[in-house]
């Protein structure tokens, strides 16, 4: 059936935009624009990819699967976090243009994945990329063959790698905490009016750092299962192009919202690789590639002229706060 395959795809190929997207929901939910995501997911791609394959080379025979997926996932957050850190001194407490130090982070991070990941091929002397048992343990399914091979529903239910499933907890938890507890509701306030929730006696540059920081390490993580999944766990200098800005264009198109980023990212997933399962020889690729740009711009269209006060941005998105002002 061609659905299945289809779908399928599509999962696989969403689950790295699920990871930037919903990262950045968590940044935006502060008032906090990052459009750094595409240099932090570049980050967490090689240095996760860089701790597996040197975990790999020390531990020899007596690697361990969980452990190497542990050890890519922290060292990718860990990288995601550091980008999001000067983002945060940059503009929460030097107070510098949100928009021009997100675009400069991207210039940075992608500089530095580039670097990293070209040092340790020199280092290597060739690709660096991880053991074929190794990679099984990213790319396959952690579920038994049975469940895997159950008609129509194994696939679609039990045939994805450990990081989809991750993603889905993830997305879940990151909606309750920010719909349903205290902290999140503290944490929206302050990304819709900072002087208010000052005056409340939230401490909002606490907040905002938090929320960045931590939304920027979930953003790198999906730079990480970018490489260890799609790109093979081979690192590719171009491999990871475009996944940051299409997690931010995928921010827009899901309204803001972790639970609608679970559909969106499956969505934008399809239409990415659609001129691979879908291909109509008078329609050029390039086209069907600019088709979640396309549907972004649209959504924001009809989101804009409908009003809805739940589908709008952060109402303090984008601006610096100053105190003295209050």
């Amino acid at each position: 059936m061609f659905l299945i395959p289809l779908l399928t795809a599509a999962v696989l190929n969403g689950t790295p935009l699920l990871y930037g997207t919903v990262g950045e929901i968590l940044t935006e939910k502060s008032g906090n624009l990052n459009l750094g995501v595409e240099g932090m997911m570049y980050m967490g791609g090689a240095f996760g990819l860089g701790a597996a394959f040197y975990y790999e080379k020390l531990a020899g025979a007596a690697t361990s699967g969980p452990v190497a997926v542990a050890v890519a996932l922290a060292a990718a957050f860990a990288a995601g976090a550091a980008g999001a850190l000067v983002f945060s001194f940059l503009t929460v407490t030097l107070r510098a243009n949100q928009n021009v130090t997100g675009l400069a982070l991207t210039i940075f991070g992608t500089g530095v994945g580039q670097f990293m990941g070209q040092f340790m091929r020199e280092k290597e002397g060739g690709f660096v990329a991880l053991s074929n048992a190794l990679k099984d343990v990213f790319q396959k399914s952690p579920f038994p063959a049975a469940l895997q091979e159950l008609p129509v529903v194994g696939k679609l239910v039990f045939g994805y790698n450990i990081f989809v499933y991750l993603g889905l907890v993830m997305a879940i938890v990151m909606w309750y905490f920010l719909a349903r507890t205290r902290a999140g509701l503290k944490l929206r306030s302050v990304g819709e009016s900072p002087a208010t929730a000052d005056t409340a006696g939230i401490n909002v540059t606490r907040y905002k750092y938090l929320a960045t920081i931590v939304g920027g390490g979930i953003s790198a993580i999906g730079g990480m299962v970018f490489i260890m999944t799609i790109a093979g766990a081979v690192w590719n200098h171009e491999g990871l192009s475009g996944e940051g800005w299409l997690a931010v264009a995928l921010v827009i198109f899901c309204l803001w919202s972790p639970l609608r980023a679970l559909w969106s990212s499956v969505l934008f997933g399809g239409l990415m690789i659609l001129y691979v399962r879908l291909a109509i020889p008078f329609i050029p690729g390039q086209l069907y590639m600019i088709l979640p740009y396309v549907v972004t711009v649209v959504v924001l269209v009809v989101v804009s002229m409908r009003q809805k006060r739940e589908n709008q941005p952060p109402a303090s998105l984008g601006s610096a706060y100053f105190r003295e002002e209050r």
